[in-house]
């Protein structure tokens, strides 16, 4: 079964929004401190990640034809005017402010990816764990619209983080074994999270793939 998004998270995404709604008569919507939605969902113990990896299955990558990001609705309104992206950038910031419409107007952001720190919401990217064309190669084309639309707006699971636009985008597509953050004091917590949503999801690696991960997992103490 695909999780879905708790209610008592979407009922503190709307109290976000409503936060910025209704400020004070007079005062800017941006000097409203809104409440964090949650704290980063936490990935499973490496030991419990090593079993999900070994439970994977591995094959080769399934063909990107008919491929497109569109397929994968986003950023959706989790409810009223915040979007996937405004909630995601709220949760793992510090004193963000918002405006009238949830957008991120100031704070303090650090990339986990490579230990940068920004306080400007524009310099930072939402990245998905497993990006989406990765997930259409290992499983995802199958899927219909609406499971691929809660794989690109999952709030539940370690699918979605904010992150340096750069270190994003060097990420681009590529899996563990093409490409790791930077800073490998966070490859544990990066490898429990990939096989976490892979298992999760139902997707596939390859050879290749789980080989890197399970050097990943040893990074971790537990």
């Amino acid at each position: 079964m695909i999780p879905r998004i708790r209610w008592r998270r979407a009922a503190t995404a709307a109290a976000l929004c409503l936060s910025a709604v209704l400020a004070p008569a007079g005062l800017p919507a941006a000097a409203a401190s809104p409440p964090v939605p949650h704290d980063l969902p936490e990935p499973p113990a490496a030991s419990a990640a090593r079993v999900e990896l070994a439970d994977l299955t591995v094959e080769a990558p399934h063909s990107m034809a008919g491929y497109s990001r569109a397929k994968f609705p986003h950023w959706i309104k989790q409810m009223g005017t915040c979007d996937t992206r405004e909630v995601v950038l709220s949760r793992d910031g510090q004193d963000v402010k918002t405006d009238d419409q949830c957008r991120a107007a100031s704070g303090h952001w650090h990339s986990a990816y490579d230990g940068k720190d920004f306080t400007a919401a524009g310099q930072l990217d939402i990245d998905h764990m497993v990006p989406l064309a990765n997930a259409w190669r290992s499983g995802a084309d199958a899927w219909n619209t609406d499971r691929r639309k809660q794989f690109a707006n999952d709030l539940t699971n370690p699918q979605l983080i904010a992150v340096s636009a750069s270190s994003n985008r060097a990420k681009g597509d590529q899996s563990p074994d093409q490409w790791r953050p930077p800073l490998n004091s966070y490859w544990c917590s990066y490898s429990r999270s990939w096989t976490h949503i892979k298992h999760l999801y139902g997707l596939s690696v390859t050879q290749s793939e789980q080989d890197t991960l399970a050097a990943m997992l040893d990074t971790c103490d537990r």
